[in-house]
């Protein structure tokens, strides 16, 4: 995550906002629910960038005592209310949109067309701003872009099929399809960050294959309770605990270089020998050992 990035935000911010000013404007004079529903759609863009841009910032601060992970899942806390925006967006146009197939309404074709074009450009070079990033929060703002993208350009085609044959009906069905398009990749993207908080193992790495892998080491007779979970779905970490009768020292070396190939990147290892007995073998959480006497 670099400083950069946090800046494309920024820039992503300022474009929509200003943007979804003009298509307010725009949206009144034209008479176009497209455009409308639009200029609401990208009003909450704007506000969830703007959020986003401060929760990334937030993120980018090291380690501390309070946050001794590091700051990387504010940048989840974007991701999550702009998905939820995006949601509920898409909910909010498909509604308006099949309101407009029932009684359908009159449009200024001409300024719908110029509005669109201006739309399409200015979206598109945010889409482009904002492609570099990693994290989830920027992927997400991304993919607010590229929508819009997506939204303009066909409410662009609808410009110019009613232009020039006056079917009103256009514009509330294309704006369904765009909607419809919208929510699911935010529902998929909303499951990901909803992983990371349950603290799934991470979706490319098997935790059997991973054992498999690590008791080749020579003088490793054992391995379990294994945990590997991500903070920000792209740095994982992991906890485990290594049976081994042979230097410490070496065994770490060697387990910590093979789950540099896991994309493991922070690790804890717990070294035991043969003859201890490890108190959490099977890692049973959930029963409280008989041993606690309350005094």
């Amino acid at each position: 995550m670099t400083h950069k990035s946090v800046k494309n935000i920024f820039i992503a911010f300022i474009l929509n906002l200003g943007f979804s000013l003009f298509e307010f404007i725009g949206g009144a004079l034209t008479g176009s629910i497209a455009i409308l529903s639009d200029a609401i759609h990208d009003m909450g863009d704007a506000l969830t960038i703007g959020l986003s841009y401060f929760l990334e910032k937030k993120s980018l601060k090291k380690p501390d005592e309070t946050y001794t992970y590091g700051y990387m899942r504010f940048s989840l806390i974007g991701s999550i209310i702009s998905t939820l925006v995006l949601i509920s967006g898409s909910i909010f146009v498909i509604y308006n949109a099949i309101k407009r197939i029932i009684n359908p309404v009159s449009i200024n074709y001409n300024g719908v067309l110029l509005l669109a074009i201006a739309g399409f450009i200015i979206n598109l070079i945010a889409a482009y701003v904002t492609k570099e990033g990693d994290s989830l929060n920027q992927k997400s703002v991304n993919l607010h872009m590229l929508e819009d993208v997506l939204g303009w350009f066909v409410v662009l085609i609808g410009a110019i099929i009613m232009r020039f044959t006056s079917i009103s009906l256009i514009d509330p069905i294309l704006s369904i399809f765009v909607a419809a398009f919208i929510f699911l990749h935010a529902a998929k993207h909303f499951k990901i960050i909803i992983d990371l908080f349950l603290i799934k193992t991470p979706h490319d790495i098997n935790i059997k294959s991973l054992k498999d892998h690590l008791l080749t080491i020579p003088d490793i007779l054992d391995i379990h309770h294994i945990h590997v979970w991500s903070l920000d779905g792209l740095n994982n970490y992991a906890t485990l605990h290594v049976v081994s009768n042979t230097s410490p020292q070496k065994i770490k070396k060697l387990v910590k270089e093979e789950l540099k190939e896991f994309n493991i990147i922070h690790s804890t290892i717990e070294i035991e020998t043969a003859k201890e007995t490890c108190e959490e073998k099977d890692c049973h959480i959930t029963e409280s050992p008989v041993t606690h006497h309350h005094h």
